[in-house]
């Protein structure tokens, strides 16, 4: 196949007048630069047309974890919770004292001296605490023995529970005590007074500005049903 500008080029190189040596080194060089250029030209007319895309191929396998990042800030803090139901909204007690000499027996005796009233489940003007709260409850007194003898009893619902008697000894201050544990329901009254028969003497159940004599109750734990 002849090639027209390689034909133009080496006519072109004869009418020049460079020197004999030289020339044929430049007809190889314009050979080789014409003889490429018509090779590209033709390897670029073998090619296809690009086509469409292919198919989505199918999802790779998942790599190794990467290594753990650095520990975030801590969030805002959430709202207060609402407050719980404790055991203490079941409340009641009271102590009080003795002013004066207790009365004639087999009648309450009343004590007027508040030290601790808050529910106001005891009565000063009858002498008698009244349950508002069905549970068990613990009961003590401490009173002063003077003049003569102490015979008390803790009373609940007109019914002795329990005793306590003391001797009085001469040119001497005496004490009587007793505590005991009682089952409440509502409604129900514990108080003390002096006990026996009219005529005999068991009232030395005493109080002045030094000497007290108390009484003292509070519920344990109220009944389970309250719950």
């Amino acid at each position: 196949e002849i090639n027209l500008p390689q034909v133009f080029l080496f006519f072109l190189l004869a009418q020049t007048n460079t020197a004999t040596t030289l020339k044929p080194v430049l007809l190889l060089l314009i050979w080789f630069i014409v003889g490429n250029s018509q090779h590209d030209h033709s390897n670029q007319n073998k090619f296809s047309p690009v086509g469409e895309p292919g198919p989505k191929g199918d999802t790779g396998e998942g790599g190794a974890p990467g290594i753990e990042g650095p520990r975030g800030f801590p969030g805002i803090p959430g709202m207060n919770g609402e407050k719980g139901e404790g055991a203490y909204v079941y409340q009641s007690a009271f102590s009080v004292g003795l002013t004066s000499r207790a009365p004639l027996p087999n009648i309450p005796i009343r004590f007027t001296k508040i030290f601790y009233n808050e529910q106001n489940h005891y009565d000063e003007t009858t002498g008698k605490f009244r349950c508002s709260i069905p549970g068990l409850y613990y009961f003590t007194y401490h009173l002063t023995v003077y003049i003569t003898d102490v015979k008390v009893s803790l009373y609940k619902k007109d019914k002795a529970v329990l005793f306590t008697y003391d001797q009085f000894q001469k040119s001497n201050v005496d004490q009587a005590s007793g505590s005991v544990l009682l089952h409440l329901s509502a409604g129900e009254e514990v108080w003390l007074q002096v006990y026996g028969e009219e005529g005999k003497e068991n009232n030395g159940v005493y109080a002045d500005n030094i000497n007290d004599s108390t009484f003292t109750g509070f519920l344990l734990y109220p009944d389970l049903d309250l719950h």
